[in-house]
């Protein structure tokens, strides 16, 4: 698949967003006032431009509403009610937090769920397509769940919390791509298996067609091996290593100094779940490049 800019920052900062505001739903940290109206003033940036984003790679834009009225068989759709939902119901908890200095409970433990339930939907509209194995599997779900707590975690200032969550979104981030790489292979899919042709062996006499396609911009992007390694060791550099080094240095410390370095955590991190981002979409390996000899 060509990495399209909208997705990548859909799903990057839409992931971050709710995962900041799921934190706050919890009450970590608790805050009041002007403090928590930036703080949700930062989250509520993130998980609405990202799904502003998002619209962006829509063939029209204007059928957008539409989305909400398929729920019953698509993941897209779920994505978009339980995204309006969660940012209704956190919405509502913080206007207590900023105006009057309360903590609605269980008001925020709602939001809180709402809030992940709406990763969770983003994660499935990509781990349901058989079409494509790599994302075909349950660790695409945790993935996406797992560096959204992360990034909430950090972006909420919960440090241990955050050095837990970082690690764990850095090995699952490892096992996603060591799972990946096997898995088109495993699936068995052949020229002869696309074309329901199994009895004998499929030749392709010549390319289906001579121009370029939406197909070929969309489905058959190609990453050489040894770019997509260093990309890799990048991402995960920025994601997690940078970060929990950050964290460590500066545990238990306060001050000016403390602040920056967290800025530069936050983004390194942001710059990491971008760059993996982009290989979770260039590194796709859909079957329909079987039909281009891009695949196999």
């Amino acid at each position: 698949m060509h990495p399209a800019p909208s997705v990548i920052i859909f799903t990057t900062l839409s992931g971050l967003g709710f995962g900041l505001l799921a934190f706050l739903g919890l009450g970590m940290p608790a805050v009041t006032g002007w403090v928590a109206f930036f703080f949700y003033l930062i989250a509520y940036a993130l998980a609405v431009g990202g799904l502003l984003a998002s619209t962006f790679h829509l063939g029209n834009p204007k059928n957008a509403p539409k989305a909400f009225t398929q729920w019953r068989t698509s993941w897209l759709s779920r994505e978009a009610i339980c995204s309006v939902a969660a940012l209704v119901i956190m919405g509502l908890y913080a206007l207590g937090a900023v105006f009057f200095g309360a903590s609605w409970q269980p008001l925020g433990w709602l939001g809180a769920a709402l809030s992940l339930l709406t990763v969770f939907t983003t994660s499935m509209i990509y781990a349901q397509l058989k079409t494509i194995p790599r994302w075909n599997h349950w660790l695409t779900s945790a993935l996406f769940l797992a560096l959204s707590l992360a990034g909430g975690a950090l972006l909420a200032g919960q440090v241990w919390p955050a050095l837990v969550l970082l690690v764990i979104a850095g090995g699952v981030q490892l096992a996603a791509w060591a799972s990946g790489d096997t898995r088109f292979r495993k699936r068995g899919h052949t020229l002869e298996t696309a074309t329901m042709l199994p009895g004998g062996t499929v030749r392709q006499f010549e390319a289906p067609h001579t121009g370029g396609n939406y197909l070929l911009d969309e489905m058959v992007f190609v990453v050489g091996r040894k770019h997509a390694q260093k990309l890799r060791v990048i991402a995960m550099a920025l994601m997690v290593v940078v970060p929990v080094v950050l964290l460590f240095l500066t545990a238990g410390a306060s001050g000016t100094v403390v602040h920056l370095v967290a800025l530069v955590a936050v983004l390194s991190h942001l710059v990491g779940v971008a760059c993996a981002r982009w290989l979770f979409f260039a590194e796709a390996e859909h079957v329909v490049g079987l039909y281009y000899g891009k695949r196999g």
